[in-house]
């Protein structure tokens, strides 16, 4: 039985692509973003995440394997609400590419129940992998964070050129793609980088929209109860004004922008 390690599956999801949808967060990823708000999603193994009560303090296992089935189960428990929305499931980290078994055998689930499927995805993945994927989704969540590759690599750990490679190959597929871009003071969020970005974006022919997601505090608290150094615990989220002036200059250049995703 195919199977696959998660760390968290949220219903009514409304920010993970259209209508109302159930958003599967799968644990593992082969970066490691120094902003990242979900760090129990970085480790592909279960882990053991400490909480404080007024008893003292916990420990709680983060991360659980499931078989195809019975995520399936939970997925089709809102099928009244993906139909009445126009919503579906989201399969998001971690990376899903990170398990492209499982993640495949649960799109084939997804398609044959026509539930719309989408992937949340930092594109950093084998090219093979992709192309197994790729049929079987709706659309994709595409992350396009800094498009420096010296400094991609500084700040995620990794090169950006298989991301960048990915991301035309999704294009070419026709398969519809909302680009992500985390709105990080001083490392993301350059004029620079921006203009980049939409220069880069321009040359893509399936790019529906933009999501601006800017940097916030949530996930502090997670990399204390992982045991785990929070580089970010100084950085501020961005200005409202900074927000605003990049949301105008993508508009500008000719697509729908929401900020939050």
């Amino acid at each position: 039985m195919t199977e696959g390690t998660l760390f968290k599956i949220k219903k009514y999801a409304l920010h993970d692509g259209p209508g109302i949808r159930t958003t599967v967060f799968f644990k593992g990823c082969p970066l490691s973003c120094r902003w990242c708000h979900n760090p129990e999603g970085l480790d592909p193994r279960p882990q053991t995440m400490s909480r404080r009560t007024s008893s003292g303090e916990i420990h709680e296992t983060v991360g659980i394997v499931l078989g195809v089935d019975d995520l399936i189960k939970e997925i089709e428990k809102d099928v009244l609400f993906y139909d009445e929305s126009g919503g579906g499931a989201t399969f998001s980290g971690g990376e899903p590419l990170a398990q492209p078994q499982f993640l495949e055998a649960v799109l084939a689930a997804c398609n044959h129940l026509e539930i719309h499927a989408a992937l949340d995805t930092s594109g950093f993945a084998p090219p093979a992998v992709l192309d197994r994927i790729l049929p079987r989704l709706q659309l994709v969540l595409f992350d396009l964070k800094i498009m420096d590759e010296k400094q991609h690599r500084r700040y995620t750990g990794m090169s950006n050129r298989t991301v960048l490679e990915n991301l035309k190959r999704i294009a070419g597929s026709r398969t519809p793609v909302r680009i992500r871009v985390p709105l990080i003071p001083g490392i993301t969020d350059g004029r620079a980088n921006i203009a980049e970005i939409i220069r880069f974006a321009r040359t893509l022919k399936t790019v529906q929209g933009v999501d601006l997601l800017p940097f916030h505090r949530i996930g502090g608290e997670k990399y204390r109860r992982l045991g785990m150094t929070d580089t970010m615990a100084e950085a501020a989220p961005p200005m409202t004004e900074r927000v605003a002036a990049i949301k105008h200059r993508f508009e500008s250049a000719g697509w729908t922008v929401s900020i939050g995703g």
